[in-house]
């Protein structure tokens, strides 16, 4: 099986870059099931159902989440009706969603799981990742040997340690969260692939997808400010997966295609009513701040 992992979509840049440039890719690769994480696709932060429902539309199987995940209420409201859209899976039992599916890819079957880390955020707190992969792996092995995590985490060596302990019980962990893609894609020796973090999609000229100077600033003031979306040299990167029949991983390697930009940015809204202060977006009202 050939699997195509979009790195995080970041604001209106990075779905332009789905748009333009998801359908050549799954040409020239030959991928039959994509993957993508969108944890910031609306604002830059979290995920709008209008969004979750546009980025199916453009041929993206199975849309992944992280700590932003309820950042929008549109989204929250609606998630138990996209079976398409994952949130981390080790959090509280009562959170809406799900983390973990199967799904058909032609004639075969592949699951996804998506867990978050430990360490670094305030909002969202995951229970330990670690401890609940040999049961959700074995409960996955008995429907496919295909399986798919997505790991959402901030801190490296966190991500390395669960590297190691799912090597051999699944086909693939890809690092997301980070926003920068890493250059230590490999196949353990147990057949799973594994990067420390795809990257991301959208501006290439940005700090993880949004307007340098406003992250500086941020840096300087304290005031966080998420809404100013970064365009220039828009691209998709990610990694493409050539699976087996029995699970293993034959090879992973990394992508960073750059796409035709935009003719135009959108006009920035610059009064804070209009949503600004907040990160507001027509896709989803916010109910969390900006990513941890």
């Amino acid at each position: 099986m050939k699997v195509l992992y979009i790195a995080e979509i970041v604001g209106k840049a990075g779905i332009h870059a789905v748009k333009k440039g998801l359908k050549r890719l799954k040409q020239e690769t030959g991928a039959s099931f994509v993957i993508a994480c969108a944890d910031g696709a609306t604002s830059g932060n979290g995920l709008g159902r209008n969004h979750a429902a546009y980025l199916r539309k453009l041929g993206v199987d199975v849309i992944t989440t992280g700590e932003c995940c309820f950042y929008k209420k549109d989204l929250v409201e609606n998630i138990e009706k996209l079976p398409f859209v994952l949130r981390p899976e080790n959090l509280n039992s009562a959170a809406p969603g799900r983390g973990i599916r199967v799904f058909r890819a032609g004639d075969a079957k592949i699951a996804v799981l998506v867990t978050i880390g430990q360490s670094g955020f305030a909002r969202l707190h995951g229970e330990n990742p670690v401890a609940r992969l040999p049961v959700l792996l074995e409960r996955l092995r008995q429907e496919t040997p295909v399986i798919i995590i997505d790991f959402h985490a901030g801190a490296t060596a966190e991500k390395r340690t669960l590297f190691a302990a799912a090597d051999g019980g699944c086909s693939a962990v890809i690092g997301s969260h980070t926003r920068v893609q890493t250059a230590d894609e490999e196949v353990l020796p147990g057949g799973t692939a594994i990067i420390t973090d795809a990257g991301r999609t959208g501006s290439a000229n940005s700090v993880g997808g949004t307007e340098i100077e406003s992250r500086v600033r941020e840096y300087l003031t304290g005031i966080p400010d998420w809404t100013r979306e970064a365009w220039e040299n828009p691209e998709i990167q990610g990694v493409f997966l050539d699976i087996g029949s029995n699970g293993r991983s034959l090879s992973i390697s990394r992508i960073k295609r750059p796409v035709e930009p935009m003719e135009a940015p959108p006009l920035r809204r610059e009064s804070a009513g209009e949503g600004e202060s907040g990160g507001g977006s027509e896709d989803g009202e916010d109910i969390g701040g900006g990513p941890a």
